[in-house]
């Protein structure tokens, strides 16, 4: 499904940072663009910046149903920082797997965003994990058959020859 993804350009709270750039919304069925201005209030300016495709995967289906238990399911915005460009921050793709989007913020590269999903979205997305979850079955444990009490390996000290006592401590023989 293509989803329009809308970036917020704000004041910085800094010097050193004069904007702050982040995505706040995905628009699903949107039409291809690029970075057209949507929205001004003052100085704060939307944007949509791209439209990208969300892409669902029966693997993911379980990742899906735990972004949909959650208090806000979100659509994750992952971009790329082009310090210097004129629009420093570049969509790449977008994500319903809160895992994958995981993954993504752990490099350090890249910034994920968490946006929420529209009602018709989470619908969408609902229909698809509970057609496509494959839920793993309780597989208990079974102990292996060897008999562990016959045998007392390791226990006590090999120098000490008596069976009586195999926590002893030895004793040193007297030249």
């Amino acid at each position: 499904m293509p989803l329009g993804v809308v970036v917020r350009k704000t004041p910085g709270a800094t010097r050193w940072a004069r904007w702050y750039w982040r995505a706040v919304a995905a628009v699903p069925g949107a039409a291809r663009a690029d970075w057209t201005e949507l929205r001004r209030e003052g100085e704060a300016v939307e944007y949509h910046a791209a439209t990208l495709t969300l892409r669902l995967w029966g693997s993911d289906a379980e990742a899906y149903l735990v972004n949909l238990a959650d208090r806000t399911p979100s659509i994750y915005v992952i971009s790329r920082s082009r310090p210097g460009a004129e629009h420093p921050l570049l969509p790449v793709m977008v994500t319903a797997a809160p895992y994958e989007a995981q993954d993504y913020a752990e490099s350090g590269e890249d910034v994920v965003d968490k946006v929420p999903m529209s009602d018709g979205l989470i619908a969408w997305v609902r229909d698809f994990a509970q057609a496509h979850h494959r839920g793993e079955g309780f597989v208990k444990r079974r102990r292996d058959r060897l008999a562990t009490d016959r045998v007392e390996d390791g226990k006590g000290d090999a120098r000490i020859r008596q069976v009586s006592d195999v926590f002893r401590a030895p004793r040193r023989d007297a030249p």
